[in-house]
């Protein structure tokens, strides 16, 4: 018997168009001054035109933040909690990719009335205390999963972020609408899905509180997002291929909030922090080569094994653990590629002197290093940089 515990966002909404009836599904809950955060981008290519009307109609107070940039800095989390505040907001809503969502969280807590801790005082795990507002996440991008984990990030200064992890960050209602991704270029189509692919396959690596309910998750979001992605990124309007995405990113997050993500994040948020490289192609760009130290510890490779045929579906060859790894990562460099995607990190322009400050900086990231099936020191993340190179 495995004991666990498992928590995830309490409402999941799953319906394309349901975002057009955003406003009765706050006043459902009671909201009557809503902040909704978001990016420039959403407000410029209009997905959120049809949705504001209906709170003026529903005689909610809508203050609108739509100043949410890339790794978003800790300064417009306090910009957009100080906007709440002076609406007194009763009710926060997430629109947007990860930054917005993460914004949301930080924002649903230093908004609360009763709130007197300082944001600085709340990085790290388990360091939130009092309550939140009530928070609805909806994601415009497949890849975060940011709408059902506890996990906020931040950038802190000029090349470092922190983290945010607590329970009480976790969103209350999560609404997938797929008609909202159906216009993401390509590009960010590919970046993202691998994203949610990498929050899966760690989750079901992960040595620390994986557990069957996450493996559950890891696996069919695993099914599900390797599935759809050639046809989410070629047939942007596909809307079931969206909606598959969506689901799959979902199911993903759910999995590594309960079991968390490890090395891959570890490398990758230095390549985030110094040359600005999206979060999902930063995970994209180290991922197989992770995977293939990883894969020199047994119990790993295993595992990594197990998961083969969620991902290669009828391409997952016979033989023995070690080969239908090095299959599978070789399926993934492939897939990878067929995106478009930079597979390597001259080609995203990272000069190679700055490999030794990367790996000096990765090995800062414990709270993800902890998680890694295989230990990492510096010398070996220096050597993942180097082959990903």
């Amino acid at each position: 018997m495995t004991n666990f515990v498992f928590s995830t966002t309490r409402t999941i909404i799953n319906e394309p168009g349901s975002a057009r009836r955003l406003a009765s599904i706050c006043e459902e809950q009671g909201a009557r001054s809503v902040l909704l955060v978001t990016d420039p981008g959403i407000m410029q290519v209009g997905l959120l035109d049809e949705a504001l009307p209906g709170f003026a109609k529903a005689g909610i107070t809508l203050t609108l933040f739509k100043d949410v940039e890339a790794d978003p800095a800790d300064s417009t989390v306090q910009a957009a909690a100080a906007q709440a505040r002076a609406a007194k907001a009763d009710y926060v809503v997430g629109f947007g990719g990860g930054s917005s969502m993460d914004v949301a969280k930080l924002v649903a807590l230093l908004a609360h009335p009763e709130c007197k801790q300082p944001l600085s005082e709340m990085y790290g795990v388990g360091n939130v205390r009092g309550e939140r507002l009530p928070l609805l996440q909806v994601p415009t991008t497949a890849g975060t999963g940011s709408e059902v984990t506890p996990i906020s990030i931040v950038t802190t200064g000029e090349t470092t972020k922190a983290g945010v992890v607590s329970p009480i960050l976790q969103p209350d209602i999560a609404l997938l609408d797929a008609e909202l991704t159906t216009g993401l270029p390509a590009h960010v189509t590919a970046a993202t899905g691998i994203d949610a692919m990498v929050h899966a396959i760690e989750a079901y690596t992960s040595a620390h509180k994986k557990n069957p309910v996450s493996d559950m998750l890891a696996k069919e979001g695993l099914r599900l997002l390797s599935s759809n992605l050639m046809t989410a990124v070629n047939e942007g309007h596909n809307l079931e291929a969206r909606s598959n995405m969506l689901l799959g990113a979902l199911y993903a997050g759910q999995a590594f909030a309960n079991a968390p993500v490890a090395a891959v994040h570890a490398l990758a948020y230095p390549l985030g922090g110094h040359f600005h490289i999206p979060h999902g192609l930063s995970n994209s760009l180290v991922l197989p080569y992770v995977m293939r130290f990883n894969a020199e510890n047994a119990d790993a490779a295993a595992l990594y094994a197990e998961l083969a045929p969620y991902i290669m579906g009828a391409d997952t060859p016979e033989g023995s653990a070690e080969s239908v790894t090095e299959a599978l990562i070789a399926w993934l460099e492939n897939r990878i590629k067929e995106t478009g995607l930079p597979t390597r990190l001259q080609e995203a322009n990272i000069p190679r002197d700055a490999i030794p400050l990367l790996a000096s900086e990765a090995m800062l990231q414990t709270r993800l290093l902890v998680n890694n099936p295989r230990e990492v020191t510096e010398a070996d993340a220096l050597a993942i940089y180097t082959a990903a190179y």
